[in-house]
């Protein structure tokens, strides 16, 4: 008779659906960010929300598929200003041709996939700095965090403590309420119940709506304080997706590439410098932002093996970049691994199931988009500082005695929250180990992938 199945090997099927469930309403606020932004430079909103959604449970179910992790993807939360403003703003060319480069970056990826080159890349980050991306991105998530809860906002000394007094009809309630449900998560996860940190946001998203119902927490979208109430509206649904359908395929449309500012038009376009730097620039953040967040949410919670290595990690990152081109054709700038990952992570979720059930979540989004998008920033932020906690617990491994070591990882672990960028953190990493290593005789930690790749880091900040 054949053996039976281990039980730890079984799919804990009820721990994955509440952890891609988590995962997903960490991530819900892209359906809210990408259309509110991208609608600045001329894509209609509704369309653009059933972009970000379509392309977000594409990559995601492509993780999962290829893969098997439980790691999410969608339009990354940082390249969606930087194309907005620094691409098609300041270089005053159209969002279609914009869409294109996309587009091309992602079939560069996919060729770059079948290549040995990304998995190489992944797998040439000496071990420390992998503890210090794992960590750094810790400080990240909950710096977003905060300031997601309004705890942390915009002051004198470029952030300060909310002023609880003043502002307690908007940010000082949000902040109340976020630091109201980091104990309660506390509790329950010392408790070890299951579903804590998806139950987590529900409770913090229900006492949010106790106030809106006792009129403490006033609405007020100027100051970005929405109605907490979820709410559907079918014509509006209809709208959107008539709008989508007017977005897919646009990238390829070369009649719309020129903006009616650029001296170049058409074809012409391809062979600029313009859209040569646009590509370099996506190809270097999409390329370090998913490798980063792949090393450290693996390399804190045990994913790595006794190489430290991912396994499978080049399918992985063919999920990232079938995802981008897929989403480009759709209306979606490049399609990422998200740092929210880590909560579905933290969550439990550890195997396919977790992105399955969130991908499955962002397809149901397209029809029910403002019921997820009501989920406010403050509910999410006790689970997103839960996440971060238990990463930046892993920095005790990180050896502070050796100098060599400790000033790259310490780059790497104050860049990432400070720049706001995770490929920022790993190229100033990648530098001063580069540099510091060479300079103290440590030769054999340096080699000529390493080298290179500091120089081009270098380079890019030296010329873009």
């Amino acid at each position: 008779m054949p053996e039976k199945e281990a039980p730890e090997e079984r799919p804990r099927l009820k721990t994955e659906l509440l952890a891609g469930a988590t995962t997903f309403l960490s991530m819900a606020y892209i359906l809210i960010l990408y259309p509110g932004v991208m609608s600045k430079i001329g894509l209609p909103a509704g369309g653009a929300m059933i972009a970000a959604a379509l392309s977000a449970a594409l990559g995601t179910f492509l993780m999962g598929a290829l893969a098997k992790y439980p790691f999410a993807l969608a339009p990354g939360v940082g390249i969606v200003p930087f194309f907005a403003y620094s691409v098609v703003t300041a270089m005053k060319i159209s969002w279609q041709f914009a869409m294109m480069a996309v587009f091309v970056e992602g079939v560069i990826f996919i060729l770059l996939t079948l290549t040995p080159v990304r998995e190489k890349l992944f797998n040439i980050i000496p071990e420390p700095l992998k503890i210090a991306i794992g960590v750094g991105i810790g400080f990240f998530i909950i710096f977003i965090a905060l300031q997601g809860a309004r705890l942390i906002t915009a002051g004198p000394c470029l952030t300060t403590l909310v002023q609880f007094r003043k502002d307690f009809a908007s940010s000082g309630l949000c902040a109340l309420l976020a630091l109201a449900g980091t104990v309660i998560l506390v509790w329950l996860c010392s408790k070890r119940i299951t579903g804590a940190l998806l139950l987590g946001i529900l409770i913090t998203w229900g006492l949010g709506m106790l106030c809106q119902l006792a009129g403490i927490y006033r609405v007020d979208p100027a100051a970005g304080l929405f109605s907490l109430y979820p709410a559907l509206n079918f014509d509006a649904c209809g709208q959107a997706f008539r709008e989508f359908g007017y977005l897919f395929g646009q990238c390829f449309d070369v009649s719309k590439w020129s903006s009616g500012e650029s001296a170049l038009s058409g074809m012409g376009l391809l062979f600029s410098i313009n859209f040569l730097v646009v590509i370099f620039t996506l190809l270097f953040d999409d390329l370090f932002n998913t490798i980063g967040t792949l090393a450290g949410i693996a390399s804190s919670s045990g994913m790595l093996d006794e190489k430290g290595r991912l396994p499978l990690v080049r399918q992985a990152l063919l999920a990232d970049a079938l995802a981008t081109t897929a989403g480009a054709v759709m209306g979606a700038t490049t399609t990422t691994t998200y740092i929210e990952s880590a909560t579905g992570v933290l969550a439990g979720g550890r195997t396919r199931f977790t992105a399955w059930t969130c991908a499955g979540l962002f397809l149901l989004s397209v029809f029910f988009a403002p019921v997820f998008a009501a989920v406010p920033a403050f509910a999410v932020a006790p689970a997103l500082i839960m996440v971060g906690l238990s990463m930046v617990s892993q920095i005790g491994r990180i050896n502070f005695a050796d100098l060599t070591e400790a000033l790259p990882c310490l780059a790497v672990i104050v860049f990432m929250p400070f720049s706001y960028n995770i490929a920022d953190g790993i190229f100033i990493g990648f530098i001063l180990w580069t540099a510091v290593n060479l300079l103290c005789g440590r030769r054999d930690r340096v080699n000529g992938f390493i080298a290179v790749l500091s120089i081009l880091f270098i380079l890019k900040y030296a010329f873009l």
